[in-house]
């Protein structure tokens, strides 16, 4: 991975937890911390689609994977904040 696709790679992952904040209402850590659960939420959702075998190429699909696994991380971290 170059530079370049790292930090597109940062850029989805952060807009990612932006859109997951947004999403679950009040269920996020503030901006910086849902910015880094969108990053790792990218990794999650890339991860889980391709053993799946979910492809969604390009940008776009990029961003959706990365919002699916934030969403998914937010809820988890969620529930694990309120026990």
């Amino acid at each position: 991975m170059d530079i370049t696709s790292l930090v597109i790679f940062l850029v989805i992952g952060a807009l990612a937890g932006w859109i997951a904040g947004t999403i679950m209402k009040g269920r996020g850590f503030g901006l910086l911390g849902n910015v880094v659960v969108g990053i790792v939420g990218a990794i999650m959702g890339g991860v889980v689609f391709g053993a799946l075998d979910i492809a969604m190429g390009g940008l776009i699909g990029s961003l959706i994977t990365a919002v699916v696994g934030a969403v998914v991380l937010l809820f988890v971290a969620g529930l694990i904040k309120k026990a």
